[in-house]
Order: structure tokens, then sequence, then C-alpha cells
């Protein structure tokens, strides 16, 4: 007995699995995790070491260059890119794809602890890493603004509450903050009142330091109680410090706010954001490598309603972007589409097989083979995405050819005379080998796609894998649920001739009779002229490949997801206030666009991400796509308009669906110059940058090499009365003493005159 003999003898075996398959695939289907690709992000970990004061050629030498040196140990590792700027460095570690991040993030914390002691003495905090891709976009956008009160209030509560509790959600990489605003006294020192009072910098620092302490003071312990002593030094406004004594001269003493202006102020003054042209703190949320936006999104969202009861009334929480938004709408047009797919392949099998019985036979393999994809997705850890769903539309067309198959050799017999239930068997025993065959061919097919390498390989995977058990699903439901069906709904051949049949039959089968007819005679015409048939076809496989050569080609196509990047560059001595006056006429501009709905704007580095003082950067949020026009269109326009600014430089994206490499770049995309020459290596960059500004057909062409900044140097050797003596350290230093030379001579004598001479 063969399977489809068994299922035929067996109905209620054969619904019940039938049943089983329907409610598993429901409850996978419900379980499944929604997204907008497959997961293709490399395991990327950041590595940040700061040292203030020091150069971007110490911090590349002392830091940067020891730190590669023990991170290029590590295994795994695709690509390594570290960058140097005034204090601060940064590299980015990109693992392979089959990397753990876990795994890669013990190693890359290892090889930290193992460099510690080879790093400057002066680097009192170690280096930090995260694992994040500093190039990847946020999936969340927040701004908190108020009217009345002032950003440093307004900070403590985006920094103090939500961003620390955000950080500890699952899913979530780190929570950087734009325009931080974190409240700081400072004491601006008159130096003329310095000079004239004989005080100096080192004075008015230990005065301060002296006078605001908060150390434990003690208790007290008696024989029946026992009391806390707390001495509070800490002061906290400006009054208390402008009283502080500094020194005593002539027998005065001398206080801070005689030689000083003390004012509330923030900790970083070259930081400003903005939202919506109105001052704001804006909080950027960004996912780990690998973790489903959709659900890390829903996760913080869940606890923004209990935070937004502790905010004031006066303090507004918004939300600027949600990434999962589009993720969502992207899905659901693909969901329309695969139902419109459906609908489509059922209404064409009703044209052709013209009755509703044997219509609905083959149309039950169609949610069949969906429901059991389902289950299979489930256990591989698939999510519904583009790529999935892609590969359940186009299996649609596939799957319900073996059940038009069976049916169709089942139909044969029965209109042969033959009763339903020795037809159903006999037929499905004729076409059981066949629709195997059918089956395991279309298998074949995606054999290749499963085993591809590489971003492309990854992206496809999931799509291969999807559409193969989908494929075969629908062969297990023809040789079991088809037959079945088949021999319990189809009814006997009652006669011969279209006598039995109505008038829509009688005037689909006179169209068919006559595409038969005209098919019949081009198949003669091609026959008879059988150089030109083939003349023909040898040409279209010319033209083929011609137009091929010809088409554009890419990654992957522009989605327009509403959203338009704008980053900003003035000169690189262009002083904090300057960029403000700059960064505001970019952003009165942007708001001025009729297809722009929100945006963001923001100077100076975040709290997480350390920037250059010449760079800003807006972020655009567009209307519904219904409301405008295309975002290349939007692109284009706000890129000549910002052009107009003068000395500033904007570069305008729409971010790409996948971004490869953990560098933040200015355009989408970039050439990589390496050497081991520095001064070589600077001026092939610049001729580089040169020559590809004098391509027609590019734009935004940049380069991160920032060294035209102004700089105040000065010569030791040429200040009177100073002698300067430079060396380089020797590798072992012989004696205790310290020498201003690398040589040294020792003399002894009795006689201390003698040996003065």
């Amino acid at each position: 007995m063969n399977l489809p003999e068994l299922c035929i003898r067996r109905p209620v075996m054969t619904t019940l699995l039938t049943a089983a398959l329907c409610v598993f695939g429901l409850m996978a289907y419900w379980f499944l995790p929604v997204s907008d690709l497959p997961n293709v992000d490399f395991p990327t970990i950041v590595v940040s070491a700061s040292l203030p004061g020091a150069t971007p050629e110490t911090m590349a030498s002392a830091v940067a260059t020891v730190l590669e040196g023990q991170f290029s140990t590590i295994a795994g590792i695709d690509s390594m890119v570290s960058s140097s700027s005034t204090g601060a460095t940064q590299i980015t570690l990109t693992f392979a794809l089959d990397r753990n991040i876990d795994a890669a993030a013990q190693d890359v914390q290892s090889a930290i602890a193992a460099v510690l002691r080879r790093l400057p003495a002066e680097m009192l905090v170690p280096p930090s890493f995260r694992k994040t891709n500093p190039a990847d976009q946020p999936v969340l956008f927040l701004t908190l603004s108020s009217p009345t009160l002032p950003l440093s209030t307004v900070d403590e509560y985006a920094e103090t509450m939500l961003a620390q509790r955000v950080s500890v959600v699952n899913g979530v990489s780190q929570v950087q903050v734009f325009g931080a605003q974190k409240y700081a006294l400072r004491v601006r020192l008159d130096p003329r009142l310095l000079a004239s009072r004989g005080i100096t910098l080192d004075e008015v620092s230990a005065a301060l330091s002296a006078h605001n302490v908060n150390q434990p003071t003690g208790l007290i312990d008696g024989t029946r109680q026992s009391l806390q002593i707390i001495a509070s030094g800490q002061l906290a406004k400006t009054g208390e410090f402008r009283n502080v004594i500094v020194a005593y001269r002539n027998g005065a003493p001398v206080r801070i706010g005689e030689l000083a202006e003390v004012i509330d102020s923030v900790q970083d003054i070259h930081s400003a954001s903005w939202y919506n042209g109105s001052r704001a703190i804006i909080l950027a949320i960004q996912k780990q490598p690998g973790v489903n936006t959709v659900e890390v999104v829903g996760r913080v969202r869940a606890l923004l309603p209990a935070f937004q009861k502790l905010l004031p009334e006066s303090v507004r929480l918004e939300v600027l972007r949600d990434q999962s938004e589009a993720v969502r709408d992207s899905v659901n047009d693909v969901k329309f589409t695969l139902t419109l797919a459906i609908i489509l392949v059922v209404l064409v099998i009703f044209v052709f097989l013209r009755s509703l019985a044997a219509t609905t036979i083959p149309a039950f393999a169609i949610p069949m083979a969906l429901l059991g994809t389902f289950v299979a997705m489930y256990f591989l850890g698939y999510t519904i995405d583009n790529f999935s769903l892609l590969a359940l539309t186009l299996s649609v067309g596939f799957v319900v050819d073996d059940a038009i198959v069976m049916l169709e050799n089942i139909v044969r017999h029965i209109e042969l005379g033959e009763p339903v239930m020795e037809a159903a068997l006999k037929g499905s025993r004729e076409i059981g080998f066949t629709i195997l065959s059918m089956t395991l061919s279309l298998v074949a097919v995606f054999i290749p796609v499963m085993f591809m390498a590489g971003i492309y390989g990854r992206l496809l995977h999931e799509f291969a894998v999807t559409i193969t058990a989908a494929i075969l699903v629908s062969g297990v439901v023809s040789l079991t649920l088809t037959p079945m069906l088949c021999s319990r709904f189809l009814k006997p051949h009652s006669g011969h001739g279209a006598a039995v049949h109505g008038p829509l039959y009688q005037w689909s089968e006179r169209l068919f009779e006559s595409l038969r007819g005209l098919y019949e005679r081009t198949l003669r015409i091609s026959l008879k002229h059988r150089l030109t048939t083939v003349a023909v076809a040898a040409l279209m496989a010319v033209l083929m490949v011609v137009i091929a050569r010809a088409l554009p080609q890419g990654f992957i196509p522009t989605d327009d997801t509403g959203i338009i990047l704008v980053q900003t560059e003035a000169a690189q001595d262009t002083s904090f206030d300057e960029l403000v006056l700059h960064q505001q006429v970019a952003a009165e501009i942007v708001r001025n666009n009729p297809a722009v709905d929100a945006f963001m704007s923001a100077i100076g580095g975040s709290s997480a991400v350390s920037s250059t003082s010449n760079n800003g950067r807006l972020f655009l949020r567009l209307k519904p796509a219904g409301q405008r026009a295309p975002a290349e269109v939007v692109m284009t326009q706000l890129r000549r308009d910002l052009a107009a600014i003068p000395g500033l430089k904007s570069y305008v994206q729409i971010p790409p669906s996948i971004r490869i490499g953990g560098q933040v770049t200015k355009s989408l995309y970039q050439f990589s110059l390496f050497g081991s020459n520095l001064d070589e290596l600077y001026a092939a960059a610049q001729v580089m940058e040169k020559k590809f500004r004098a391509l027609p057909m590019m734009v935004d062409v940049n380069s991160d090499l920032l060294i035209t900044s102004p700089q105040l140097r000065q010569d030791l050797a040429a200040i009177p009365g100073l002698r300067v003596t430079v060396g380089i350290p020797p590798s072992i230093r012989i004696g205790g003493q310290i020498s201003k030379s690398t040589y040294q001579f020792s003399l002894s004598s009795n006689d201390i005159g003698e040996l003065y001479t």
C-alpha cells in the first residue's frame, strides 16, 4: 500500500493530520518575529579609548597601534578600522558572519586586559567596548523638550531616568544622547586678577578641591545609642563657591569671587541639538547586531507610558522615528501581494477547470503548504520578512502544480467511466512517482542558493530554505490530502459532449478551441521556416546579453522609507558659535521644504560617539508617500538648496537597507587607503580626492583626513634663557639617574673645589 492509497482508505487519519498541520501552522505564524530583512548584521564591536590632551598622532602611535597589535591575534576578524582624533581613539572590529558576538566580546575583553600595561600611564580610564555597529542607524529616536524648564533639567530626565532604563532593555546596544546638557558650575578666572595677586591656577584648583569634598566622617558609638556623623562639605550653589578662600595676601583672604566669575552652566558647552528648530535632548537607541528590530522597539515603547507619567507636564516626550513602523509597512505590503497572488492563482485554476469542486481541491494545497512552511520557519529560527514572504509568494505558483497534476489524472480516469474511488486509487498510483520527481527537481534548483557564501548568501539562504520547505510540503499534500479529497468530493462522469454543460462552459470551450487553433497555426509556420525561427531565437539571446550588460547594477535597490540623513561639515578651524549659525541656516532650509514632516539637528559629540568639532547632522522624517514627491527627488532638492550655504558642505543621503562596514561615512560608497608612510599616505589621499571630484558623475566626495586645521606651535628652543634637550628614550636604561642625554659621565673626588673646577 502506497502513501496516496493509505490516505484514501483512511480519510479520518488524513483529516486529523491536516487539522494538526493547520493548528501548528497558525501557532507558528503567530509566534514568528517580524523583520524587514534576514539577519545579515556582521558581528561588530567598537573599542573606545581616551587620553585627554593627546594629539591624534600620539593617540594613533601610543594607543591605537598597541591595541590593534593585540586585537590582530583574535580569530575571525574580518576587518579592523581605527580612527584617532584629539584625545580619543575608536577601533571598529568587524567579525565574520558565523562568529558569535558574545564570544568575540570575551576575546576583545581579554585582549584589552592583556595590553593595559603597555598603554600610557596617563590613561586613567581603561579602554571600553560596545557590541554595536557605529554605522547602523538607530532604530528609535526620542526627543525631550520643555518650553519652560532649563535644558539641564530636561537632560536629567533624559539621561538619568530614561536612557539608563532603556539601555538595560534586552537587545539594546547603546543609547546616544545628542545635545547633552548635564548641569555643571563653571569658574571663569581672570588671568590679570590672578597675576596682580600673585596666585597660580594650581592654588585655585587646590582650594576648590579642598572646599568641595564628600567623604565619610564616622560615627559616635555610645553605650546605649550609635549616631552617624554627617559633616557635609559639598558645595552646591554659586554663592558658596564665590566665598571659597584661595589664599591670603597681606593678611587678608582672597576669595574666588574676587578672581573669577562663577556661573551656572553645563559640562559640555560645545554640544547642542534641536527638534523642529527648538532646543531639545535627543535619544538615539541602537540595537545589537543580529537582534530583531520590531521586538527591540516594542520593548522600549512599552516603557514610555510609565515614564511619561513621571515627567512634569511641561516636558514633552515625542517619537521622532520608529524604524519598526517602516518594517511593518513593508511586510504588510508583501503580505497583501501574497494574498493577491493566492486569489489570482485560484481564479486561473477555476477558469481552466470550470468546476467549483475541482477548483477547491488544488486550492487546499496552497494554505496547507504555507502553514507547513511556517512550522519549518519557526523551528529554523527564521522571521517573517521581505525575503521569506517573497519566497512564499513565488511558491504559490509551484505548490498547486503537483495538486493539479494529481487532480487531472484522477479526473481523466473518471471521464473514462471508472468509479470515483477506483479512479482515485488508480490515478494516484500512476502519478505518484511523477509528483515526487517534480518536487525534487524544483528543490534541486534552490540547493546552490542555500550554500552561497558572503552577504548575498546570508540574504538568500532564508529565501531558498523557505521556498524549498513550501515545495516539499506541497508535494506531501499532493500525495496525501489531494487524492483523499478527490475520492470524496469528485462526482462520477454523467455523459459526454457539451450538452451537459451550461452556457459559460460552452463559451469558454469555444475560446479555448480558438486559442488552440491559433497555437497550431503559429506552430506550423515556425516548423515550416526553421532557419528563421532559429535565427530569431539566437538574436533574442544576443540581445538579452547586450541589454543585461547595459542595465545599471547595484547591491540592493534604494528603499523609500521616508527618512533622509544630512551630514554637514564646516571648515576645520570653525568655532562652535560659527558652526551653530551655519547649522541653523541649514535647519531653516530643511524646515521650509514641504516634504519634511519633522527633523532633528545636532552638533558636537553625543555621549556615546565622539565627533569632530566642525561636523553636524540632521535627521529628517518625511511626510507619507502620498503627500510628497519620492525621497530621491526630495534629496536632490535638499542637496541643491543646502549647497547655497557659504562655508558649509552638506552631504545628503537616503540610508540603505543594509549598511556594510563599521564606519560612519558621509556617502554610500567609500575607498580605504593604507600605507606605512604617513606623509605619502596623506599626499596620495589628497590627490585621489581631487581626481574623484573631477569626475562629473560623482557627488558628495569627501575624506575623513582632517589635517588642515591651524595649530599653535611653540618652539621651546627659541625661548631666551631656556635650554631644551630632546632625545629618544632607550629600550634599556642602565643606572638609576634621570639624565638629559643618552650617555653620562660621573666624576668623583674628595676635594669639592677641585671637583667643581
